[in-house]
């Protein structure tokens, strides 16, 4: 596979140090030409989407151009590689270390000028996303935030009424659909591969939206050519360390400044046309099917809604990592009770949920995977919405009070009042500002400001708050 440079095993722990001098990770042959762009360079996107292209049959003809959100440092990094890295796949009793070459080449996302270059060039066929929740503008309603000054801005500079480089994500996309357009290159496929609900049909409404208040006509023509695949994806990333750097160098005499760690499952479901053609990611393992809302949502609520638990309630325990809080029984009954409740509600047979509950507890117990709790609990704002109140508003149509997904609103909005976890949030200080005061006030003012409806529930409102105070109260972890 022309995408895969190199592999190598090792049990744990490596020997560190044992190798006095490292090799530099360089190419010994052209980079694949770039056929796929990249809007979000980061190490899942690294352990996912480009892990699938290099194991592809026909990796050799598919090399991805990937652009940062917006810092240089990435790109800087792994073009000083020849966009080489190591993934570094961590079971529980050893490390795989696999060089990918399915980067040929990396920029800062300031870069607009050479975005929209290569998405002007017919041969480009693929449009790739990873740049989280927040990284969509969207208003409660989930349609573009027009009224959002970056996005105002971004419409302008795209309709030629204002000079600058556009700052957006539908910004930059609709920048480079206009070049596109203007070159005659043709249709391609945009994927997104952010963790949101029917995820492809929401970026073609940001980026449809910008593009009407631009250019209708650019509008149009996205409409024609452009198809926007809907997807769900799966496989954990922690932040790469020190010590995992260390590991690399020591184990396979390779010096990497930006490896990735990961788990060995992987999962990919996509939903879509590509115009312009694809790789073999069904080659792979991807899977393709006619309708992923079932698998979106087993994962978003299952996988992710539990990640957003243990974020909030295990880090206020005084828990680091995921695989500590799977350890505390009091967590594992929390966690249990709210997948009883996404569970039920899920349209698929019930024997293939409890055996993926099974399976997310064995890939969350490994403890070499070092998934901090931290990390998870970012946005907040952007997760919660989509994680955990489907669950919920179908409970409350049934005139329910579910606990489990009570209990992750309450510990959540503690988090808010610095409880665990630090608050990294982008909407940090409108969130932070409204979890003030009794915790019936705070439950009120967060919630209203995801859902007006949630916030105006007196008896929901009623139930956090009792749940808060449940969560304050609960013992130091033992």
């Amino acid at each position: 596979m022309a995408g895969i440079v190199g592999t190598s095993t090792t049990s744990y722990p490596s020997n560190l140090g044992r190798l006095n001098a490292v090799t530099p990770l360089s190419r010994d042959t052209p980079a694949a030409p770039v056929r796929i762009v990249h809007l979000g360079l980061g190490s899942f996107f690294r352990a996912h989407q480009a892990w699938y292209t290099a194991a592809a049959p026909d990796a050799g003809r598919w090399g991805i151009a990937a652009f940062t959100g917006r810092s240089a440092r990435l790109a800087d990094e792994l073009s000083a590689q020849d966009g080489l890295y190591t993934l570094i796949v961590r079971g529980a009793d050893r490390d795989d270390f696999t060089v990918l070459g399915a980067v040929s080449a990396a920029y800062p996302g300031t870069d607009v000028e050479t975005f929209c270059v290569l998405l002007s060039r017919p041969e480009v066929a693929v449009v790739t996303l990873t740049v989280t929740e927040a990284g969509y503008p969207r208003g409660r309603d989930g349609e573009l935030a027009v009224d959002d000054p970056v996005v105002r801005t971004d419409g302008q500079i795209v309709q030629g009424t204002a000079t600058g480089d556009v700052h957006s994500v539908p910004g930059r996309l609709v920048a480079g659909l206009a070049a596109r357009k203007a070159a005659g290159a043709g249709g391609l496929a945009i994927v997104c591969c952010d963790n949101l609900p029917d995820n492809g049909a929401m970026t073609e409404r940001l980026v449809t939206g910008l593009a009407e208040l631009a250019d209708p006509a650019l509008a149009g023509w996205i409409r024609a050519n452009v198809s926007f695949v809907t997807t769900m994806v799966d496989r954990i990333t922690p932040a790469t360390t020190a010590e995992d750097i260390a590991t690399v160098a020591a184990a396979t005499g390779r010096a990497d400044t930006v490896p990735v760690v990961t788990e060995p499952f992987t999962e990919w479901v996509l939903q879509g046309d590509f115009p312009a053609g694809r790789p073999r990611w069904e080659d792979a393992g991807a899977r393709f099917v006619d309708d992923v809302a079932p698998h979106e949502q087993r994962k978003l609520w299952l996988l992710n809604g539990g990640h957003s638990l243990l974020a909030y309630a295990a880090s206020a325990l005084g828990h680091s990592t995921v695989a500590e809080a799977v350890a505390d029984g009091r967590c594992r009954q929390w966690l249990a009770e709210w997948w009883d409740e996404a569970a039920a509600r899920l349209p698929l047979p019930a024997a293939e949920v409890a055996d993926y509950r099974a399976a997310l507890l064995d890939r969350w117990a490994n403890p070499r995977i070092r998934h901090m709790l931290a990390q998870i609990a970012t946005d907040g704002s952007q997760k919660i919405a989509v994680r955990i109140l489907p669950v919920l508003r179908l409970g409350r149509a049934g005139g329910e009070l579910p606990p489990g997904a009570i209990r992750v609103l309450a510990a959540w909005v503690e988090h808010l009042r610095g409880a665990g976890a630090p608050v990294k949030d982008a909407a940090a200080d409108t969130f932070v500002a409204a979890a003030a005061g009794t915790a019936e006030q705070a439950a009120r003012a967060v919630l209203g400001l995801l859902d007006g409806a949630l916030g105006a529930d007196d008896d929901l409102i009623g139930a956090v708050a009792t749940a808060m105070t449940g969560l304050r109260n609960t013992s130091a972890p033992s």
